[in-house]
């Protein structure tokens, strides 16, 4: 009997103050939690040290579990052009850390994210925790919920890439939730801003 492939795909929800992450282990059909967290960033006061610590620990944390492939929520694109901005360059230093490993990088839009989770664009990241920890079977969600949201990423990629469903349901089914290589929110600027009320922590104050 042919050995089933094993590989890991690394999840990241970007953020400036916590940056969410997981790593999946794919092993046939079966998918495990292998590690989730996040990377606190909140005590860091200037910047550029933000950025600096987000590449240092996203790169320690691919070196350690060995992930084939990264995939990060995308950024929306709205009116808060400063907020976007930042947020952007911490989702572009995680990227390179892991394109400095020579691994392929993938984008998935929010909305994306959230319906391959959920199959609701609108849901809350309490929803998503849920769904999340069903799926894995993971005992309660994490103290902070940017961690099920970086492993929501990474199951994204795979239901996008891997799983057999996704093969039955066609290209159709990808166009309509948008995303891939290079994906944006269609929510538009009032998704945005709406995101920055939900969520301050993720601006760099």
């Amino acid at each position: 009997m042919k050995a089933q492939e094993k590989y890991r795909i690394m999840g990241i929800d970007p953020g400036t103050n916590y940056m969410g992450y997981g790593v999946l282990e794919v092993a046939g059909r079966r998918v495990r939690s292998v590690v989730l967290g996040d990377i606190d960033l909140h005590k860091l006061a200037d910047p550029y040290a933000k950025l600096r610590y987000i590449f240092e620990r996203v790169g320690a944390l691919i070196d350690e579990y060995g992930p084939r492939e990264v995939a990060l929520e995308s950024p929306f694109f709205g009116e808060n052009v400063q907020s976007m901005l930042k947020l952007g360059r911490a989702q572009g230093v995680a990227m390179a850390a892991a394109l400095s490993r020579s691994l392929t990088v993938f984008e998935y839009a929010p909305m994306r994210i959230k319906q391959s989770i959920t199959g609701r664009g609108s849901a809350t990241k309490e929803q998503v925790a849920g769904i999340v920890c069903r799926l894995l079977t993971l005992d309660r969600p994490p103290r902070r919920l940017d961690a099920t949201d970086g492993m929501a990423v990474a199951l994204c990629h795979y239901f996008a890439t891997a799983s057999p469903l996704n093969a039955a349901l066609g290209e159709e089914r990808v166009k309509g939730l948008g995303g891939g290589k290079k994906a944006a929110s269609k929510g538009g600027s009032q998704s945005w801003e709406q995101f920055l009320k939900q969520h301050p922590d993720r601006e760099i104050k």
